[in-house]
């Protein structure tokens, strides 16, 4: 009697709208494992070594939000920006980095981008993690090898490259978000899951107040879905965080929530914020938008549509990058960074039904060359966002001039204050000053201030006037130009 060939199982090709399978205990990790963990363990460290070895900054808030009163908070001197004096911040970011930077402290580094490095510590951990959720987040719907390949078109979307290493509250909050994500995707423990979920979704706010907005939308979904069980146990996680908070704010501030529902004031129900730092019209987003998607996310996003007829629904990250994305638009005060969160979730949700078709039967190699160009494209949004100049060169320049301990002041010109490092990038108490022109007040105090001996030109800004007050070049790094003057 012959016996019927076994049949290979079914391919499994999900989308980023379906149900994920419940979730299953992993196996031990045998060598191929093993080296995908590596290989995304990599990946979930370039983020950090890339913002400590270029240095710079995507936005001032990168430094005087984070670093700055960090800095403040561990040597007792620094700039410390409206917003510490108005208490419109919280101390919780600010706090953990302080720690790590007395611990290098402690471990006597004192060169700023060594301690930089030592303050990137908890971020890198943080980016891994949520890595590590994306992985767990698509291997749902795309199984393993699928969820490599997710894991790393996330990891290696240029956008996160250039962000997750950076201290902005979007930054931290956008990891926080896809951990969230991941726990409250699972079906399994949803005690567990919705306390994970939770928290995460409530740190995620501490860092950064807006993405409240991504918490109000998780829990809508979790209604629209009558997910009951796991919604209870978010709002305790939640909660939680939500009283640390509190805590935090009254010994800080004298008032429990006093920075929210200071921050509240401002941004949302004064307009202060718009008329301070201006306001555009809905279409400032459509460009940034336009080129920060890479190409494999709209092919997801065609994927996803496609399945709408067989499973109606959108998957959580989607929903709540939709949510999101639709109320900046309807914000006064727009900036390119706000939309960092929503498109690193859009493109968690993306990336499931992308690395399902790429890693289905059939034409394996066209499948790996589609696959390599996905992510070419993810790591080409980079060049396009964010569109700013990250002047590297010139926070570079300002740690070589401190260097070798003989600096008693610096001029930094062509570089307003809030675009300079702070004192977190001198790492001593001398006086320094910024300014555009020779004939600027601070130009021509430092020519008179023999304190000031060492000059940090943008392009060869007033290079003539700075030699005529006795300083002569030292080096070049990038466009900057260090200069340096005798006793």
């Amino acid at each position: 009697m012959s016996v019927p060939a076994p049949q290979p199982p079914a391919p499994n090709v999900p989308d980023s709208t379906s149900e994920p399978t419940p979730d299953l205990p992993s196996p031990a990790p045998g060598h191929g494992q093993r080296w995908h963990v590596l290989l995304l363990s990599g990946v979930a460290l370039l983020p950090a070594v890339i913002a400590v070895l270029q240095l710079g900054r995507i936005h001032p808030d990168e430094v005087y939000q984070a670093l700055e009163p960090a800095f403040w908070r561990v040597h007792g001197y620094g700039v410390l920006a409206w917003e510490w004096k108005d208490g419109i911040r919280n101390w919780a970011l600010p706090g953990v980095l302080a720690g790590f930077l007395k611990l290098a402290d402690l471990l006597g580094i004192t060169h700023p981008q060594g301690y930089r490095a030592v303050v990137a510590i908890p971020q890198a951990l943080l980016h891994g993690w949520s890595v590590w959720a994306a992985y767990r987040f698509a291997e749902r719907r795309a199984g393993p090898t699928g969820g490599w390949l997710a894991a790393l078109l996330v990891g290696l979307y240029g956008p996160v490259l250039v962000f997750a290493g950076r201290t902005l509250g979007e930054s931290f909050s956008a990891s926080f978000l896809v951990v969230a994500m991941e726990a409250l995707d699972r079906r399994e423990r949803p005690a567990r899951a919705g306390l994970v979920g939770g928290m995460a979704l409530g740190l995620a706010v501490v860092v950064r107040y807006p993405s409240a907005i991504f918490v109000l939308a998780a829990l809508a979904w979790l209604a629209g879905t009558r997910r009951w069980r796991l919604l209870a146990f978010t709002c305790v996680g939640g909660l939680g965080v939500a009283a640390g908070l509190g805590v935090l704010d009254w010994t800080t501030w004298g008032s429990p929530f006093h920075s929210f529902f200071a921050y509240a004031r401002f941004n949302v129900f004064s307009g202060e914020a718009a008329a301070r730092f201006g306001s555009a019209s809905a279409d400032f987003y459509v460009a940034p938008l336009l080129w920060a998607v890479p190409a494999w996310a709209w092919g997801g996003a065609l994927l996803g549509l496609a399945s709408l007829r067989q499973r109606p629904g959108l998957s959580l990250p989607l929903w709540c990058a939709a949510v999101y994305t639709g109320v900046l638009l309807t914000t006064a005060h727009k900036e390119e960074r706000f939309l960092y969160p929503g498109l690193v979730l859009a493109v968690l949700a993306a990336a499931p039904p992308v690395a399902a078709f790429l890693t289905a039967e059939g034409r394996p190699r066209l499948r790996w060359v589609l696959a390599a160009l996905s992510l070419a494209t993810g790591l080409g949004a980079a060049a396009f966002y964010p569109p700013h100049d990250l002047r590297a060169d010139q926070f570079r320049a300002i740690v070589a001039a401190t260097e070798g301990g003989g600096a008693r002041g610096l001029l930094i010109v062509n570089e307003g204050l809030w675009g300079a490092g702070g004192y977190f990038y001198l790492g001593r108490d001398i006086p320094w000053l910024t300014c555009d022109w020779p004939h600027d007040g601070a130009f021509q105090h430092a020519m008179r201030d023999r304190r000031f001996n060492r000059a940090v030109s943008f392009e060869d800004r007033a290079l003539k006037e700075l030699q005529a007050g006795g300083f002569r070049v030292v080096r070049k790094i990038g466009r900057e130009t260090l200069l340096t003057r005798d006793e």
